[in-house]
């Protein structure tokens, strides 16, 4: 089976990262969590929040979704192309929290989440027929199916408020950019 070295560096990159957080008390945070425009915000935090996490389980739970889904879409598109989807997906969900930000409190906001939706859009898009079990109930979806679902629930939360301080835009963000990159490469190679 072959590597997918991009997606384990993600992987120590986001533990490393929030061990020195757990070290750093809220300096981290306060420096490198995406602050809304009027709240803080520098550039470099577009990037540096998707490596920050709010917990252990928030850290967990991310984690598990890029390892699960990572090696196997690194795996159909190479480590380059695999990069450039996870940044889009980054930069994308930060551009859609930046924006929809303006409607709410003025918070941080950290995580790889962005990241991950991009990378399940891309899985969908790339393996249509493999199945996604839930665990609550215990029911395989096709991916397409699990992904479109996912997607109008975050759609749902984030209109109605539901589980607030979860970055529900940033993560339809992150999907929109890796599903627009993967089907921009697609386009392209069709030509």
């Amino acid at each position: 089976m072959a590597a997918a070295p991009v997606t384990t560096v993600l992987l120590i990159a986001n533990i490393a990262v929030f061990g020195l957080q757990m070290m750093a008390a809220d300096g981290l945070i306060r420096h490198f969590a995406l602050w809304p425009l009027d709240a803080g915000f520098e550039f470099w935090q577009v990037v540096s929040s998707a490596f920050l996490h709010g917990s252990l389980f928030h850290l967990s739970v991310n984690m598990l979704g890029v390892w699960m889904f990572g090696r196997e879409v690194e795996r159909a598109i190479g480590s380059v192309r695999f990069a450039q989807l996870y940044t889009a997906s980054v930069f994308a969900a930060a551009l859609a929290q930046l924006i929809t930000q303006g409607f709410s409190d003025p918070v941080p906001t950290v995580g790889a989440s962005g990241g991950l939706f991009g990378l399940l859009g891309a899985y969908a898009l790339l393996f249509p027929r493999r199945r996604v079990m839930l665990l609550f109930p215990p029911i395989p979806l096709p991916a397409p199916v699990f992904v479109t679902l996912y997607a109008a629930f975050e759609l749902y939360a984030g209109v109605t408020g539901t589980m607030s301080g979860v970055a529900h835009f940033a993560h339809l963000g992150g999907l929109a950019g890796g599903l627009l990159l993967l089907r921009s490469w697609r386009r392209r190679a069709r030509r």
